[in-house]
């Protein structure tokens, strides 16, 4: 059964904190075991305790002898990646993870992501944990991840590249869309706890509604003065008849917009990220007939889609109103009909199927190619779903 993981990042975020939350809340250990064998990394060995951060009960983890020295370049670990023997989940994850971190130090050191060194980030440390959080995510079953806002602070950090700022400048870029606030305490969030935030996180803000099984908690290496140094994870499994999702709803008056631009403007949004787009006819000042541009989107990319409206329309400004919606649970078929392939959608509500439509443009193409009508290619992969 999928679940629902939020992130409540009370001391920051790190990787080793993550991983040892997930296996906190159940996640198994022995995965993260045999990574290093798997990597080729070596006799290294993964060293679990319970310790406490401001009285609060938690996991902290170290891989011993982890401590290579070897400064990876992003080719080097997508080699390893791919030939290492891992799940295909796992191994997608991961270099989806690493690619999201050269991409983020490529654009801060200037460099093609193909050049980047990751340096302290290459070391094999950076390596487990990327792939240990990887492979909880799938044993846990884990498809929906939330985080909460992430706490910054100010101040300078040694890196291989000289002193910089805090928060570092490849953890902002991984940062771009995430909500954050002032902090004190150092290094608070770690490039590898925001390379994961950035892989797994699709909804920042509060708790969304779950059910709750199971509380995770995993502790940083040091003591904060001001708040207990953990990441907890919760994890729990959707509730169909609560489960919803936050939304943004952007809209703008347009009267002065030449028609032929709208369908420009429409693609432009959804190219940006939007759930869905829509115009509506109003009556505006002065009489004049105009429209009302929609866009339904995640909070994530709320900027993205602003700034499409605004560059594609002559709109001066654009509303943006928080909402939540209620969801299905939702996932995706292929069916084989002669002619082609559909993609058929389907919806589920407290396990149950309780819609399922086939893609119009797939059935469209299928039904070029056959000679036939488009409701009869619609109808066979609707059949076809049903008996599946």
């Amino acid at each position: 059964m999928s679940r629902i993981a939020y992130l409540d990042c009370v001391g920051g975020l790190a990787g080793d904190m993550l991983l040892a939350a997930l296996i906190d809340a159940g996640g198994d250990s022995d995965r993260v075991r045999r990574l290093p064998a798997a990597l080729g990394l070596g006799e290294i060995e993964l060293v679990v305790e319970r310790v406490e951060r401001q009285g609060v009960g938690a996991l902290s983890l170290e891989f011993r002898g982890a401590e290579d020295g070897e400064h990876r370049t992003w080719r080097s670990i997508r080699t390893t990646l791919e030939e290492a023997p891992l799940a295909e989940p796992v191994r997608v994850a991961a270099l989806d993870a690493f690619s999201r971190l050269a991409a983020a130090e490529a654009k801060v050191h200037g460099v093609a992501p193909e050049e980047v060194h990751f340096h302290e980030l290459g070391a094999a440390d950076t390596l487990l944990d990327i792939c240990g959080v990887a492979e909880l995510i799938d044993d846990l079953e884990i498809e929906q991840v939330a985080c909460s806002p992430l706490p910054a602070a100010r101040g300078l950090v040694r890196a291989a590249h000289g002193v910089l700022p805090l928060p570092s400048p490849a953890t902002l870029e991984l940062l771009r869309g995430a909500p954050l606030f002032g902090a004190e305490g150092g290094e608070l969030v770690t490039p590898t706890g925001a390379t994961l935030a950035a892989t797994y996180v699709r909804e920042w803000g509060a708790l969304p509604p779950l059910v709750l099984e199971q509380v995770g908690y995993g502790a940083g290496s040091r003591d904060l003065p001001d708040r207990p140094n953990i990441v907890r994870v919760l994890l729990g499994r959707p509730d169909a008849t609560t489960t919803s999702a936050e939304v943004v709803l952007l809209a703008t008056n347009l009267d002065d917009l030449n028609p032929e631009l709208v369908p420009d403007a429409v693609e432009r949004c959804y190219a940006a990220g939007a759930l869905d787009v829509w115009t509506v006819p109003a009556q505006m000042k002065k009489g004049r007939p105009g429209f009302v541009l929609s866009a339904l989107a995640r909070p994530a990319v709320e900027g993205a889609v602003a700034a499409a409206i605004l560059e594609e329309t002559s709109a001066l400004g654009v509303r943006v109103a928080r909402l939540r919606r209620y969801e299905l649970e939702r996932e995706e078929r292929i069916v084989e009909l002669q002619g082609g392939r559909v993609r058929v959608k389907i919806g589920r509500l407290q396990g149950r199927i309780v819609n399922i439509a086939p893609e119009h443009d797939d059935c469209a193409a299928v039904a070029r190619a056959t000679g036939t009508s488009v409701k009869s290619v619609w109808a066979a992969a609707l059949a076809a779903a049903h008996e599946r």
